[in-house]
């Protein structure tokens, strides 16, 4: 199909939020349109394309096997202009902005980034934390490290570090036991956040699937950094990544009672929109990420990636 000037690019602009929250309503919000007016302009749209690209049923949308098609497409178009626009304004090489998790933020980047910024000394680092997922559509972070499995939509994603865990405690709190020395001494103990499932995977490679976990108060702190603040101050048993804790064993904050260590299948990922694998700043990040990690996995070239 030849473009023309009356091509309807407002309506791609509909089409991909309606396509981002499977909702009418939604997308309406996001954009200040009524739900008739986004109605209009997927309608427009599905008739200058000539197919339909969601089916409408009762209380929700899919998209049709066109519309799947469309979408990350238009997502990619979109993301290529705002940072198009955003380097003409000189904001895209100035401030790299990542987002990530109070724990890998605080055990791990906040201690690395000065190598980053000695690298890049033209490029000013803004951090921001939290335990949610961001909508990048949505966000002005660049990039995010995330915990998971890679598998994101519409995101490029580079394994950044395995991530498993075993129990942590105060030396002090171990002594007030008399010392831990198999697994089930720990129950003696107060459990940071027993329906953690780490606890439930831990204790059953340990050769314990029974450990009794059900019946103890649900303490949840919110992020892993803050319980291993909980368990050096002798409130009780954290379990931890240990590899961000070792500085707190050398000073005898911390112990790690048993060499056991058990995954889950979510490790750290560097994730970026797959539109943006060629902004300066993002390659700049990720070529740091593999002068600072060994296993760091940078991908295919960057005419692939």
């Amino acid at each position: 199909m030849k473009m023309s000037k009356q091509f309807p690019l407002n309506a791609l602009r509909v089409f991909e939020a309606v396509a981002r929250h499977l909702s009418f309503t939604k997308a309406g919000e996001e954009l200040g349109l009524t739900q008739t007016a986004v109605s209009y302009q997927v309608k427009l749209l599905e008739d200058t394309l000539g197919e339909i690209l969601f089916l409408r049923q009762p209380r929700k949308i899919l998209l049709t096997d066109a519309g799947q098609r469309l979408a990350p497409k238009v997502s990619d178009g979109f993301d290529l202009l705002r940072s198009a626009v955003s380097e003409m304004q000189g904001v895209a090489d100035g401030t790299l902005i990542i987002h990530a998790t109070t724990t890998f933020a605080s055990q791990w980047l906040a201690r690395h980034l000065g190598i980053f910024q000695l690298d890049n000394p033209n490029l000013a680092v803004r951090l921001e934390t939290s335990q949610e997922v961001i909508d990048f559509s949505k966000t002005e972070a660049d990039l995010a490290i995330r915990s998971g499995k890679g598998e994101w939509p519409g995101l490029r994603a580079h394994f950044v570090m395995r991530n498993h865990f075993t129990p942590m405690l105060s030396p002090k709190l171990a002594e007030t036991i008399g010392g831990v020395r198999e697994p089930l001494d720990l129950l003696k103990l107060k459990i940071i956040d027993p329906s953690d499932p780490w606890w439930r995977l831990w204790f059953t490679a340990a050769g314990h699937p029974d450990a009794s976990l059900e019946d103890r108060s649900r303490t949840r702190l919110g992020a892993q950094s803050v319980e291993a603040a909980a368990a050096m101050a002798g409130h009780g048993v954290a379990i931890l990544r240990p590899e961000f804790y070792q500085d707190d064993v050398a000073m005898g904050r911390l112990i790690q009672p048993f060499p056991l260590t058990c995954e889950d299948g979510s490790h750290y990922w560097l994730v970026y929109p797959h539109a943006r694998r060629h902004t300066a700043k993002i390659r700049a990040f990720r070529d740091f990420l593999k002068k600072t990690l060994p296993g760091f996995d940078a991908g295919p070239p960057d005419s692939t990636t």
